[in-house]
């Protein structure tokens, strides 16, 4: 005789996350209905930032590697020179510069794969410990702030769209933490284990 299983509550969750429909829990009126729901709003919302964020550092790293030219207009207007001058004084240099871009290129792609594989994980409701979102949290916000920062400090054409990125990761990393902080029992969230 075969008997059937109910599927996990998280199992059901995280089904329902993935549907785009709110999981079963209890009415509105009734204790704890907010927090689960804060849950899964901030969970929603952490996926979304955090895939944005990955396919971003993804797409960058790609341009890096395969499309930046050694050398923008802002570049120049940066050095105050034009792109035979530096050409004639370092041969090499715009090779050299290909090779550095291959490289930021490669760890920016590295880290939106990391960051796709985080989304995926909360997408379908397994634990994420806080550290663990804080730390790869840091590690983003380090990676998108600093190049905020430096396209600021060269002028850049580009200085205020680099500043979307900054803010959705800033979105990402409080949604995720928010999320772990409503799942965990009252005072568990900041243990680590």
């Amino acid at each position: 005789m075969t008997t059937l299983k109910a599927a996990p509550p998280h199992r059901l969750a995280a089904e329902a996350l993935c549907h785009g429909s709110r999981p079963p829990g209890p009415p509105v009126s009734e204790p704890g209905a907010r927090i689960g729901d804060v849950r899964g709003r901030s969970r929603r919302a952490a996926v979304i930032a955090i895939g944005a964020c990955g396919a971003y550092q993804l797409g960058l790293g790609a341009y890096f590697v395969g499309f930046r030219p050694p050398l923008l207009p802002e570049d120049l207007r940066f050095l105050g020179a034009a792109a035979g001058e530096l050409g004639a004084l370092i041969p090499r240099f715009e090779r050299w510069l290909d090779l550095v871009f291959l490289v930021l290129g490669g760890q920016m792609a590295a880290l939106g794969l990391l960051l796709i594989g985080l989304a995926l994980r909360l997408a379908h409701g397994r634990v994420v410990h806080i550290r663990d979102v804080l730390l790869l949290g840091a590690a983003g916000l380090l990676s998108v702030a600093v190049m905020s920062a430096a396209n600021f400090a060269l002028g850049s054409d580009f200085r205020w769209l680099l500043v979307l990125p900054v803010l959705v990761w800033l979105v990402a990393v409080t949604s995720a933490v928010l999320a772990e902080v409503a799942r965990a029992p009252a005072g568990e969230a900041s243990h680590d284990s």
